[in-house]
């Protein structure tokens, strides 16, 4: 499949040398591109996009500069993405498309645009009447061009796009804030479907522009990706389940159940227990100790053991490559909201819920941690251990077992009584 859609592009060139240039159909031409592709004086073998590069020329997708370079860091317009995008002749178009209202698009991309916009990557009513099409595509338009184009591939695409509203997303933008609340939802389904990524200082960079060597790459991805049942993907599945409830629980541990009705006496009220963290998410905690009222917003699971596509999406947040844990446990991280009484130290902290899995008493120290700037227990202590803010919000670290010799159940009581109890069966 994804043959198909990289040959139906075999007709489109980006701009060469600023002027724009059709490639010609396979054969001889395909030949000399393949010969350009391997002269690249900036594109070595190490180049992390090479294969794609060399791929793409090949295909068709673009050509080279005339000084034998093919410039991979060269932002790509928008006109210029739409054109590439139209030509994805396995992407189904929209039975009522909205209608091309761009006032700003060159005459050579306007059929263009309106087959993009057909085809539901590019929506007209997101802006306000220009596309501003000459301008360098942004990584949050891409974002959301290419989940927008999958929610019409598949339907489901749109209901995680929805679902992924209140989730955690693994960007550095979204741990420092300033990830706007509009951008979240296309970044997180780009990330957690794997078609985009973070770059080196651990950030998505909605504002920095696509290169060609991007562009290279997302194609071949998209196709892939298009062909994919979301449900099939464990990253976009676990950020769907943070959203919808608060925890990747079920994703990563599913072993993790409820609490059997045996294990409680005769006269408690079972009707009050869940396994649904959407139960306890947000409310105020039952606590052993009176030092702070109490809320969780998020809690995370990472098993330590796996690699590649196994891993967790939230392992490169947390856990350093060299992090290992004994017995089989895994690793929790719960994000903390705490209302200070009066004055608590760090210690006191760790009183409040005696579990564990879920503890408020420190942060990871992971270089991972650190290097997304995901909110410490350390940023609000003074030098004596004692919280010199009454509201902290950050992230804890805890241990999930499942050796039965050890503590495995996870108990959280709301106020009002509901008890959000399970263990590892």
């Amino acid at each position: 499949m994804r043959r198909r859609i990289i040959s139906s592009l075999t007709a489109f060139a980006l701009l060469t040398g600023g002027v724009a240039a059709i490639a010609g159909t396979m054969g001889n031409s395909s030949a000399k591109a393949a010969q350009d592709a391997s002269t690249f004086k900036d594109v070595p073998a190490s180049h992390w996009a090479s294969t794609a590069i060399y791929s793409a020329v090949e295909q068709g997708y673009f050509k080279g500069y005339t000084d034998g370079t093919f410039k991979p860091g060269a932002p790509v317009t928008k006109a210029e993405m739409a054109s590439i995008l139209a030509r994805l002749t396995d992407q189904p178009e929209l039975q009522t498309p909205e209608a091309n209202n761009f006032t700003d698009v060159p005459e050579w991309a306007k059929s263009s645009v309106s087959t993009a916009i057909a085809k539901g990557f590019i929506h007209p009513s997101s802006y306000k009447g220009k596309l501003d099409a000459k301008a360098p595509l942004s990584r949050g338009e891409m974002a959301d061009w290419l989940t927008q184009g999958l929610c019409v591939v598949n339907s489901d695409y749109g209901q995680a796009l929805s679902d992924v509203t209140n989730t955690v997303i693994p960007a550095k933008e979204y741990f420092t804030g300033k990830l706007a609340d509009s951008q979240k939802n296309a970044v997180a389904v780009a990330l957690g479907t794997g078609l985009m990524s973070v770059a080196n200082d651990k950030t998505f960079g909605v504002d920095r522009t696509t290169t060609r060597a991007e562009v290279a790459v997302l194609i071949a991805r998209y196709a892939s990706t298009s062909q994919t049942k979301p449900s099939d993907i464990q990253g976009l599945n676990e950020l769907r389940q943070v959203g919808l409830t608060g925890t990747n629980l079920s994703v990563i541990a599913p072993r993790y159940q409820k609490t059997s009705k045996n294990k409680f006496l005769d006269s408690y009220d079972y009707s009050k227990v869940t396994d649904d963290f959407f139960q306890v998410r947000n409310k105020n905690l039952v606590t052993a100790t009176n030092y702070a009222e109490v809320k969780i917003r998020n809690w995370i699971i990472v098993n330590p053991y796996t690699v590649s596509s196994k891993r967790s999406i939230f392992y490169p947040v947390f856990v350093d490559e060299k992090d290992s844990l004994l017995r089989g446990s895994y690793f929790s991280f719960a994000e903390f909201d705490l209302n200070i009484k009066d004055s608590m130290t760090q210690l006191q902290a760790g009183s409040l819920l005696q579990s564990p899995s879920i503890n408020p008493l420190k942060s990871p120290n992971s270089k991972s941690f650190l290097e997304y700037s995901v909110p410490h227990i350390n940023d609000f202590l003074n030098s004596k251990g004692t919280f010199k803010v009454k509201n902290p919000t950050y992230w804890s670290t805890g241990l999930l077992h499942f050796d039965k010799s050890l503590t495995t159940q996870v108990k959280i009581v709301t106020y009002d009584g509901t008890d959000f109890n399970v263990t590892s069966n």
